[in-house]
């Protein structure tokens, strides 16, 4: 949850950002969001996939990570090209936010 908090700070910082230092801000707090993601889901890919299909799970895992990277980066810009880039990086701030509050809903139910 925090992980997702700091990516949404991110997208705020950069929404906002009309200086070199805010774009530098924004750019490390993505770069420390990824750097805390991305070890955990190998980590957990090789810990959950059987030993015989770990290279299958991980192939899979990168398809569909591959596929909506694509799918975000589509998106993003035509909301680029539309309405600008801070608007854009403020709607991808609000979605992430979204995804937090979801993640807080999903955590209280399961008490």
């Amino acid at each position: 949850m925090i992980i997702l908090t700091m990516l949404a700070m991110a997208h705020l910082v950069f929404a906002a950002a009309d200086t070199s230092a805010l774009v530098f801000l924004g750019a490390a707090l993505w770069g420390l969001h990824v750097g805390l993601t991305q070890g955990v889901f190998s980590a957990m890919i090789a810990d959950h996939a059987p030993k015989e299909l770990r290279g299958t799970a991980f192939g899979a895992f990168n398809l569909a990570a591959g596929i909506a990277v694509l799918a975000g980066s589509w998106g993003m810009g035509l909301i680029w090209d539309a309405i600008g880039p801070a608007r854009a990086f403020a709607i991808a701030a609000a979605v992430t936010a979204g995804g937090v509050v979801l993640l807080l809903v999903r955590l209280r139910a399961a008490r």
